[in-house]
């Protein structure tokens, strides 16, 4: 598989697996409000595995745009370059808040996870206006790359 085709297909897994996962969040903050503790572990097991791929998905993805991130050494950071490095911060603290919730909180309600809850409704708001900026491109890649002619 050539370069380009990995970095489409990653970037086009990303966009079900970020779905997958903000809904899954959205459902254990929900079952963190329940009194039904099974129901929360689900979702927390869930969303954990799901967050994890979507993790390791937006690694790949930024280590393949690495070279964007060293262009704005000269580039700076004007326009939609803001947007990203934002998006990109959040991602960071999303996952660093999400890694100390599992290595460390247990249980529902911390103050840690409702933490983490916002920042995964910042990284979602900024992850789908990404991810517009970017629907023909992804678009042309399911032409050129998924169903190749």
């Amino acid at each position: 598989m050539n370069r380009n085709r990995f970095i489409y297909l990653t970037d086009l897994l990303l966009v079900p697996v970020f779905v997958l996962s903000f809904y899954t969040g959205v459902e254990l903050h929900i079952a963190g409000e329940g009194a039904a503790h099974d129901v929360w572990h689900n979702w927390a097991v869930f969303h954990t595995i799901v967050s994890l791929l979507f993790m390791v998905l937006g690694i790949v993805h930024v280590k393949s745009h690495w070279g964007w991130y060293k262009g704005l050494k000269t580039a700076g950071w004007k326009g939609k370059r803001k947007v990203v490095l934002l998006l990109s911060v959040l991602f960071l603290l999303a996952v660093v808040s999400g890694l100390l919730l599992i290595l460390f909180v247990d249980g529902a309600n911390s103050a840690m996870g409702l933490w983490h809850y916002r920042m995964g409704i910042f990284v979602s708001v900024f992850g789908v206006l990404h991810v517009l900026k970017r629907k023909r491109i992804l678009y042309k890649g399911v032409r050129m790359h998924v169903s190749p002619k």
